[in-house]
């Protein structure tokens, strides 16, 4: 029974990013939980010919959590979420904010927030961004529009298409403007929606964003249009144990090399899993994104590799994993003169969270 409960429970788990939030106060129709996990992890460089010696890096890291609902009245609940990670590994301990949001949420209506939160575009690359260590970055990034996580956006999200359709998702989004002297970071007024459907354990989404680019990014970048663009396809199998997905999608003047922004790319992943009833969770996934029309280069790779690793969960709590990262990269011109990596790495890790 015990090998069957951690069958179920470690795929939720994976999807959430940490185990079930711990309750730490509820009263007066006011609810507090806390979430966390603490890792620690290693991770090996195999370096390409001309690339120097093997590498090894300390990447351990802490991240706390807290979500807080109140019941305003029977139509209505406020809520807000604020989650942050410490760095372990290096002399300044540099901490991030991963999400600061708050809002509200009608019961048949939906929800709206503001703050920092994951873009909707998200929404259609998630299924795929699943891998062990590795993943979720043909196209995606953190502070990239709205493809990840990402400041100053109003988000509407409603669910089962007002109560109407089970399994029928959809959300709007709405983007500021944000400078911050990271040009590459930057992003003007942009907005994005995405849909999904489930059923029997078989899932479809898909994703649109488009944003304007900041004066900064269109003086000084080369290889740039005047609005970032990203749609993308995504489906999956999350059912009898299995894990199966893969995602489709484009951008345009988006994703940036070394300071470059890519013209266009086309990005494909797939990720497949199983769950053992004992622990033991193997993957396999591929990541891939080609540059094309990038003025002064033939069109190129410029992400491709294979990730093959596997968690072993001891329980809910605690678990082991390790992932190796075949970079399948050529060595093309574009990606020498971009400073792409083409190395091989190994991760090592363990992992306690509640």
């Amino acid at each position: 029974m015990k090998r069957k409960v951690l069958a179920i429970l470690v795929p939720a788990l994976l999807m959430a990013g940490a185990a079930n939030a711990a309750e730490i106060y509820n009263k007066d129709n006011n609810k507090i939980d806390i979430y966390g996990k603490v890792v620690g992890e290693r991770i090996m460089t195999d370096r390409s010919e001309g690339h120097g010696e093997d590498n090894s890096e300390d990447t351990s890291y802490a991240r706390f959590g807290v979500k807080g609902e109140t019941q305003i009245n029977d139509a209505l609940i406020g809520y807000g979420q604020f989650e942050l990670d410490f760095e372990a590994s290096n002399d300044s301990n540099d901490d991030q904010t991963r999400l600061a949001f708050a809002g509200l949420k009608a019961v048949e209506y939906g929800s709206f927030d503001y703050g920092r939160n994951y873009g909707v575009a998200y929404d259609a690359e998630a299924y795929t961004d699943m891998f062990v260590e590795w993943g979720g970055d043909s196209w995606s990034g953190t502070d990239l529009f709205m493809t990840n996580r990402t400041n100053g956006v109003a988000t509407y999200r409603n669910t089962d298409f007002f109560g109407l359709v089970d399994g029928l998702n959809f959300a709007l989004q709405y983007q500021g403007k944000n400078e911050d002297g990271d040009v590459t970071k930057e992003n003007g007024d942009g907005y994005g929606f995405s849909t999904s459907y489930t059923i029997d354990g078989f899932s479809v989404a898909g994703a649109y964003a488009n944003s304007d680019r900041t004066d900064d990014q269109v003086a000084k970048i080369r290889n740039i249009g005047e609005n970032a663009e990203v749609w993308a396809l995504s489906a999956k199998y999350d059912a009898n144990n299995v894990y199966a997905a893969l995602m489709y999608g484009e951008t345009r003047n988006m994703n940036a090399d070394d300071g470059d922004f890519v013209n266009k790319t086309q990005n494909f992943e797939a990720v497949l899993q199983y769950q053992f009833d004992f622990g033991l969770r193997p993957s396999l996934g591929w990541s891939y994104s080609k540059a094309l029309d990038v003025a002064g280069y033939e069109d190129s790779d410029r992400l491709n590799y294979i990730e093959v690793g596997t968690w072993y969960y001891f329980n809910k709590n605690m678990n082991v994993y390790t992932a190796y990262k075949f970079n399948l990269l050529d060595d093309s011109a574009y990606v020498r003169d971009h400073g792409i990596d083409t190395d091989n790495q190994l991760a090592l890790g363990i992992v306690y969270q509640f």
